[in-house]
């Protein structure tokens, strides 16, 4: 049964992670970067100062809601994003891009990072800007949103806006029981098993009863222990990896130029044919910077979304931060402590260790801190996947509740939580294929509707840099939907 799902997989996986998919992701990144005048770079002191900078500067950002706001802080929703973005993508994933694709791999992570923060940002304004209240009055946004009400409300587009809702839905569904649980947990059990010879089955059990605390209190309880969660293990992991990085400064040179050799098939992988080498560097660079940053699925829209803040723009700008904090910081701190520690040929791009996966990142923190590299991977890897789990678990209740009813989402949070333990036991191979199958499914959708609002992103970044940059009087574009642009306009304020 499980060689018939293996073969079955492999086919769709084939189709769905062609050429045409890697070209439909990152082309929508270059037009939106385009549309927007590259606002990545050419606003980047602004949106890094209303970001990271707001963390520090901004009681409103961090502010706790009340209990009787069902929405979450802007810092919440985007320590929940980071919690399902952060995970093994940047261990593991990392790893099996450079094991396949070799260092050139590296350089289009970085390609997929740079033209998927404003794929992200699109997202994140179009969510805002299409998302309603619920029966429990708590924020509900997402593609299925803007593809029902955006896509939906062009001439002729009705049933195609709704079909593509249901199925973005749907593949949404099944992508948080891969990407967002069995991967995950799959990661977790087995570094737990090799480095503290934990059963997997033990970890399995642990794993779903503290996964069930957290997820059956909704995304106000996610949403508190995320924020509590992710800047804790972020700092710890990159000082770590930064440790390493200054101890083999002195291969930094050589790491970058077989990253750009590598990138452009100067050298092949593992010394085969150029051509071969460059369409695996290529293909593993993409798949792996897109199943770590997510840009393009649509799916931490649905986080952010739930957020308190009114200007679709803010919300969109922290999409930015995320793509940036996920692979252009801690993968690239991944590669590096990889890269420079000599367990891969850098003139050929061949890997010298017989280790894979977080093992191999294990074996390059060893360089440096010994016996307690394993370890500190191993650790690396219960947070940042089971974080993951935690974000997930909101992306699927949020899919669930668009097709069943929100009533009806204690049933999925359920099922999640049992299918942790199946994670933990299954063959590590298939996890991973399903979740790469599932994550180009969920694109499809997605970004066909983004292409096609592309018109009305242009128009609210127009608006809100006219207003907040430029100093125009103009009244803002905070909703699709006349009541609630009403009610956000009441509301607003010089922190939304």
């Amino acid at each position: 049964m499980i060689d018939m799902v293996t073969k079955v997989n492999d086919a769709i996986n084939g189709f769905v992670w062609g050429i045409p998919m890697l070209v439909l992701l990152v082309g929508t990144g270059i037009l939106m970067t385009a549309l927007t005048k590259v606002f990545q770079i050419s606003h980047i002191g602004y949106w890094m100062k209303h970001t990271l900078g707001s963390i520090f500067t901004d009681r409103h950002i961090t502010k706790h809601t009340g209990t009787e706001d069902k929405s979450i802080s802007q810092f919440q929703s985007l320590c929940t994003a980071l919690a399902a973005t952060i995970g093994t993508g940047n261990i593991v994933g990392v790893s099996s891009a450079l094991i396949f694709g070799g260092p050139g791999a590296i350089f289009w992570m970085w390609i997929v990072a740079f033209f998927g923060m404003m794929t992200n940002y699109s997202e994140n304004v179009l969510g805002i800007y299409y998302r309603k209240k619920n029966d429990k009055g708590e924020w509900s946004g997402g593609a299925m949103y803007y593809l029902k009400d955006g896509l939906g409300a062009k001439k002729g587009m009705k049933q195609i806006g709704a079909v593509l809702a249901i199925l973005f839905s749907v593949f949404c569904l099944m992508a948080s029981f891969g990407i967002g649980n069995m991967s995950q947990i799959n990661s977790i059990a087995g570094n737990m098993k090799a480095a503290f010879r934990i059963p997997t089955l033990a970890t399995g059990i642990v794993l779903m009863v503290l996964a069930g605390l957290v997820v059956l209190g909704g995304i106000k309880r996610i949403a508190s222990v995320t924020e509590k969660l992710v800047p804790v293990m972020a700092i710890i992991y990159i000082v770590g990896a930064l440790v390493v990085c200054v101890i083999h400064i002195d291969q930094f040179g050589a790491v970058f130029g077989a990253i750009f050799k590598g990138a452009f098939a100067m050298e092949a992988v593992g010394g085969g044919i150029v051509g071969s080498g460059i369409k695996m560097a290529i293909t593993w660079g993409m798949k792996r910077g897109v199943f770590s940053n997510e840009a393009g699925l649509g799916s931490s829209v649905m986080v952010h979304s739930s957020s308190n803040v009114k200007e679709p723009v803010r919300q969109g700008m922290w999409g930015i931060f995320e793509v940036f904090a996920d692979t252009i910081v801690v993968c690239t701190l991944t590669a590096f402590v990889v890269l420079s520690s000599g367990l891969v040929d850098l003139n050929t791009g061949e890997v010298l260790s017989a280790s894979e996966g977080s093992a191999l990142v294990g074996e390059a923190f060893s360089t440096v801190f010994g016996k307690l590299g394993p370890a500190f991977i191993a650790i690396a890897i219960l947070l940042f996947a089971f974080s993951t789990v935690l974000g997930w678990s909101h992306y699927g209740t949020k899919a669930f509740e668009y097709l069943f009813g929100s009533s009806a989402t204690v049933v999925y949070r359920v099922i999640f939580i049992v299918f942790i333990l199946f994670g933990a036991t299954m063959k590590l191979e298939l996890a991973w294929d399903l979740s790469d199958t599932f994550n180009g499914l969920m694109a499809i959708p997605n970004l066909i509707g983004v292409l096609a609002l592309s018109p009305v992103v242009v128009k609210i970044t127009a608006n809100y840099v006219n207003r907040k940059i430029k100093g125009h009087n103009e009244r803002p574009m905070l909703s699709a939907f006349p009541e609630i642009q009403k009610e956000q306009e009441q509301g607003l304020d010089a922190g939304d």
